[in-house]
This record gives C-alpha cells, sequence and structure tokens, in this order.
C-alpha cells in the first residue's frame, strides 16, 4: 500500500460519536410530506432527523469478497560483481608468505529475494485481474490465491505507473467476476465497502462513505481519487472499493497516514480511469494515453498564490483550471488556448479543478475529438480539440520490444574498467540479427550513454529504451567504447521495424 503522511500541527480530532449495526447501517429520512428545503418557517418548526430504515451491506460484501484474490510477489535478488580486499594480505606479505599480492578480488554477489503482498479484483470469467502498478510492477513472480484457497500463477499483461494500474492473468474459468459500476455515480456521503487482504488478513471488508471525489495528492502522474474513511491499510493495495449493491467503483491504492497504518483516510483509483487504462493494457500492452498539452492549476489555488502576492485577481469566475502554459505543437496550441486561460468544461462536463480534467481526459484516446469551453477576458467560448499521443501524433503507440534490440547486456568487469580506462557501462556478450547490430555494433563493444543517460545496469538500459519510445523523436542517441579503446556512436530510430 501506498503511504503518504502530512504532520498536522495543533489539530485536534474530534469524535461526535457513531453507531453500528452488524451488517447494515443506519440511513435517515425526513419524517412527513413537505421537503425542507427553501421553507425557513418549517425548518425552524419540523421535528429532527429520525432513523428509519436500513442499507443492508451484507449481499455487497459476500459478493465482492469472492471477486477479490490475494497476491504474493517475488522479486528475485540481483547478483552484482563487487570487490573483496583479503584482511589478512599484508599479513601474509609481512611474513614473505606470498601468494595474495595484496590485490582485491573481484566476487559475485547475489541479493536476497524480496517478497511482498496485495490485492486484486476479478473483471472477467477467464482470468483477468485488475491490481496497483507498485503491487505486481517489479516482480519476477506473482502467486494469486483465490478466495475459495486455490492458487495460480499470474502473468503480467501490461502496467502503467502513470495511474498506478496493472493487469495480470491467471489460467482459469468460470471465475467470479465482479460487476463494474460507474465511479461518476457516486455521491458524498454514499456508503461504500473496501475489500482486500490487509496484514496478510485475506478477505477483510471494512465499511465507510465516500469523504471526497476527485482527490489529488500529488503521488501518480494520472490522478483524481475517491477518498473514502472505509478501513485501508498495507496489503489492501489493489483491493476493491464497492457500492451498496457490490459493483466496483474504485481499486483501493493509497492511505493517509502519520504512522503508515490507517489512520481516516484511504483512497481508491475510479473505474472511470480503470475502464480505459484496463482496456488498452488488454489491447495494446501500454496505454493509448491523450495529451491536451496544457499545464495548469486549480482556479481556486491560484486565486489564494496571487492574492497572497497582494494582488486582486477578477477571473470572472472561481472554479475551473487556469492554463498555465500551452505545450509546443499541442492540441491545445492547435485550438488557440493560451497561458491565463480557464478550462471550465470538458467535452460537455464541468470541470472544476485539475483532477477533475486529468480525469476527463484519461478516458479518451489520441484522435479523440472533444470540446472545451474556456473563458479568456471574462469571455466564454468553446472549440474543438483533437487530443494527440506524447509524440504528438494520434497513431497508436506500441510497447517497445526489448528483443527488437538483438543485444544481451551485462555490467562492464573490474578487468575491463582498467583495460579500457572507464568506470561504468554495459558490455554486450551476445548479439544477434537486431536494431544494435544494424546499427554497427559488435560483441565486446561497451554502452557508456543513451540519451545523456549513463549506463550502469541492465535497468538502465531498459528504461532508456523505453523513455525513448514515448519520447517525441523516439530515438536512441548511444555512446559506446569498443573492446580496442575506439569511441563510436551509434543512431537507433524505433520507428523503424
Amino acid at each position: 500500500m501506498k503511504q503518504t503522511t502530512k504532520n498536522w500541527i495543533g489539530a485536534i480530532a474530534l469524535v461526535l460519536g457513531s453507531s453500528a449495526v452488524t451488517g447494515a447501517v443506519v440511513r435517515g429520512t425526513v419524517s412527513g410530506n413537505q421537503p425542507l428545503a427553501g421553507n425557513p418557517a418549517a425548518a425552524a418548526t419540523s421535528p429532527m432527523v429520525v432513523p428509519s430504515g436500513f442499507v443492508d451491506l451484507t449481499t455487497a460484501a459476500e459478493s465482492a469478497v469472492g471477486s477479490v484474490v490475494y497476491i504474493k510477489v517475488t522479486q528475485t535478488g540481483k547478483t552484482q560483481r563487487i570487490q573483496i580486499q583479503d584482511p589478512f594480505s599484508d599479513f601474509y606479505d609481512f611474513f614473505g608468505f606470498g601468494g595474495r599480492g595484496g590485490q582485491p578480488q573481484e566476487r559475485e554477489y547475489r541479493q536476497p529475494d524480496r517478497h511482498a503482498a496485495g490485492s486484486g479484483v476479478i473483471i472477467s470469467a477467464d482470468g483477468y485481474i485488475v491490481t496497483n502498478n507498485h503491487v505486481v510492477g517489479e516482480a519476477d513472480e506473482i502467486e494469486v490465491k483465490l478466495n475459495d484457497n486455490r492458487e495460480f500463477k499470474g502473468r503480467i499483461i501490461g502496467c502503467d505507473a502513470t495511474t498506478d494500474l496493472a493487469l495480470i492473468k491467471i489460467d482459469a474459468k468460470d471465475l467470479p467476476a465482479i460487476k463494474i459500476g460507474n465511479s461518476d455515480d457516486l455521491k458524498l456521503g454514499q456508503w461504500v465497502l473496501a475489500v482486500g487482504n490487509p496484514f496478510n488478513l485475506t478477505s477483510t471488508v471494512t465499511a465507510g462513505i465516500v469523504s471526497a471525489k476527485a482527490r489529488s495528492l500529488g503521488a501518480n502522474g494520472i490522478e483524481s481519487f475517491i477518498q473514502t474513511d472505509a478501513a485501508i491499510n498495507s496489503g489492501n493495495s489493489g483491493g476493491a472499493l464497492v457500492n451498496e449493491n457490490g459493483e466496483l467503483v474504485g481499486i483501493n491504492a493509497m492511505l493517509y497516514s502519520q504512522t503508515g497504518s490507517y489512520s481516516g483516510y484511504g483512497f481508491a483509483i475510479p473505474t472511470s480511469i480503470m475502464n480505459k487504462v484496463v482496456a488498452d493494457l488488454k489491447v495494446y500492452g501500454t496505454v493509448q494515453r491523450a495529451i491536451l498539452g496544457v499545464q495548469g492549476i486549480d482556479v481556486s489555488i491560484w486565486i489564494d498564490n496571487e492574492k497572497a502576492k497582494g494582488n486582486e485577481p477578477d477571473l470572472d469566475v472561481v472554479e475551473g483550471v487556469y492554463i498555465d502554459k500551452v505545450t509546443d505543437a499541442s492540441a491545445a496550441e492547435e485550438a488557440g488556448l493560451q497561458k491565463g486561460d480557464v478550462i471550465t468544461e470538458f467535452d460537455g462536463k464541468k470541470v472544476s479543478k485539475m483532477s477533475e480534467l486529468q480525469e476527463a481526459i484519461a478516458q479518451h484516446r489520441p484522435g479523440d475529438k472533444v470540446s472545451i469551453t474556456y473563458k479568456r477576458a471574462k469571455k466564454e467560448s468553446t472549440v474543438k480539440v483533437t487530443l494527440r499521443n506524447i509524440q504528438g501524433t494520434t497513431k497508436v503507440m506500441e510497447e517497445v520490444d526489448l528483443d527488437q534490440m538483438g543485444v544481451s547486456l551485462k555490467p562492464v568487469t573490474e578487468d575491463e574498467k582498467k583495460t579500457l580506462g572507464i568506470s561504468y557501462g554495459l558490455t554486450i556478450n551476445a548479439i544477434r540479427n537486431g536494431k544494435m547490430k544494424s546499427a554497427g555494433a559488435s560483441k565486446g563493444t561497451v554502452i557508456l550513454w543513451v540519451n545523456d543517460q549513463k549506463m550502469q545496469t541492465e535497468e538502465d538500459w531498459e528504461n532508456a529504451v523505453t523513455s525513448a519510445n514515448q519520447s517525441t523523436d523516439r530515438t536512441l542517441w548511444i555512446k559506446a567504447i569498443t573492446p580496442s579503446g575506439r569511441k563510436v556512436s551509434y543512431v537507433i530510430e524505433l520507428d523503424e521495424n
């Protein structure tokens, strides 16, 4: 479970009181047929709200718990080459025994395996499961345990760090897939259940209400969290947030705490974002992310910042997204949006803050045409915009296959460092037909830099290739050194097949 901490200074927690009814919660209704709204006299003389009726959560809990799985992950320890100085080398040299030479010895050290656990939600009867990227993103082995105690090996279909979502698959049939609801229909104060496996306590259900919507914490690239006071703890990550009908409305992702354990604030990724991400991962293996091309801030925050500077801002609007910057050659620039504009609607949906705009854009793909309503100099306008991808096009982005590079890499040895006069690098220890061979690379060549990034580990190489694939030019600029010490450069276009 991701954890976000905050220090509260001078804050006092005041408990007003609560009532618990096993398997049910009390819903209040107003007695009488006359509504109180707009009738001050009636409000003054009407009796207090009387609790009547129950919201039975047992059915929702029993249906949802069968669709939530326990996920155990293993990250294999990496093998590193380290130098070890023999502590007795000076002793042997002093007495003339020799044989040690005082030279450091190079040995391999394998880090211990790392284990972790989380939750997941079955979304299809044939074994597709949604969870968090931070649960399975770095996993080498995935074990999935169902509520009926059956166990399966899981494999990753795709991960998206930007939204902290991941899709995995197990080979099984006739699984109890959860019914997916519409998170947009959630209301503040509505009852929800958090289902997961906190602290390895499998099949745990907690109840609470929707405390806020479209909450932003700055933890992910795209976020519009559902905030709930249903208890969410470590191990709940990837579990289900369901409504009174047992429908999935969010994927539990974070807790907000001073201690690392639940303290009243939990956050879930809404299904409005999840549906699009999962569909893309299933079809393309990567998310087809639409980009508008603006950097902005909540209007309310911008106004507060300006007042703090002694200014008196007058935008004629107190809700929306203030555009601070328009990216060059973006969809927003093409549509004529400018710094200082305030976006108030996106494709007919009201936008009151940045997280709502992010959530709305996240439901679209590059190439989609949408309408944007904004205010400029107190005048409202609406324009049509064709959304683009991060590369500035409307083409489908495919996940780059590292096998296309055609190389096997390993960190340089101490001998190679001394011979070539370098302190880092990745040696090509095997090469076959692929992009690297076509560019002129050969076995024994040491890769030093890729797109201004030092190459020290295989993970550096993977990250550099992935980052280049998502950039506008999709090009690898490689600096290397041959076994003879000759410095060389390679240019690889990832657009080419």
